[in-house]
C-alpha cells in the first residue's frame, strides 16, 4: 500500500478532522524519526498514518482500539511489522513493543498532542510559534496538556534519545507539515 492509498483508507474510516490531522502528525513523525534511525521511511509513515485506523469503531471501547486497525491492516496485506506496531500503541492489551518501530509509534502517538497543545495556546495558533525549551518546560506542569501521558513519551529514552532530542525531532516533523495538519 501506498501513501495515497493510506490516505485514502484513512479518510474512508476516520471521519473526525483533528483525528486525521493527528494521524498526519504522527505520520510526519515516524517518518522524521526513520531517517533519523535509518529505517524505512515510507513502512514507518504507514504505521504512524494508519495507526487509529479503527477509532471511529472503537472509541467507545478501549479494549477493541488498534486490534481492529490490526486486523484490517493485516486483511489488506500490510508487512507483519506494521500490523504489530499498530496493534500494540494501544498500551491496554500489555502486547511487548519490541522493534524500534513498535517502540517509536508508541512514545510518538501522546507527543503530537503534547506539541499541538503547544501551539494552540500561543497567540499565533502555530508551530511554528513554539521550539523545543518553551514545550520542555510546559512538559513539567501537570495541567498542560493533561491528555498527553508523560510518561508514555519518556518511553523515547528505549530508542535511544533523550526526552529533548525525541521532542526535537517531532517538533521539526511536524513544522514541516504545519499546513497539512493545519498548524
Amino acid at each position: 500500500m501506498n501513501r495515497e492509498e493510506a490516505l485514502k483508507l484513512l479518510k474512508k474510516n476516520l471521519t473526525n478532522k483533528n483525528l486525521r490531522n493527528h494521524s498526519l502528525a504522527v505520520e510526519a513523525v515516524m517518518r522524521r524519526l526513520a531517517e533519523h534511525f535509518g529505517e524505512d521511511v515510507e513502512k514507518w509513515g504507514l504505521a504512524g498514518l494508519l495507526h487509529d485506523i479503527d477509532y471511529d469503531r472503537t472509541k467507545d471501547d478501549p479494549y477493541r482500539h488498534s486490534l481492529e486497525g490490526a486486523e484490517m491492516l493485516a486483511e489488506l496485506g500490510l508487512p507483519d511489522d506494521v500490523v504489530y506496531a499498530v496493534k500494540v500503541h494501544n498500551h491496554i492489551h500489555g502486547d511487548p513493543r519490541v522493534s524500534l518501530m513498535d517502540k517509536a509509534l508508541y512514545a510518538v502517538d501522546p507527543l503530537t498532542g503534547f506539541i499541538v497543545a503547544g501551539a494552540l495556546i500561543r497567540p499565533e495558533k502555530s508551530l511554528d510559534a513554539v521550539d523545543v525549551p518553551f514545550l520542555a518546560k510546559r512538559f513539567k506542569e501537570k495541567a498542560f496538556a493533561r491528555g498527553a501521558n508523560r510518561e508514555t513519551m519518556m518511553t523515547c529514552t528505549e530508542i535511544g534519545l533523550s526526552f529533548e532530542e525525541f521532542l526535537g525531532l517531532g517538533l521539526e516533523a511536524m513544522q514541516g507539515k504545519a499546513k497539512e495538519i493545519g498548524l
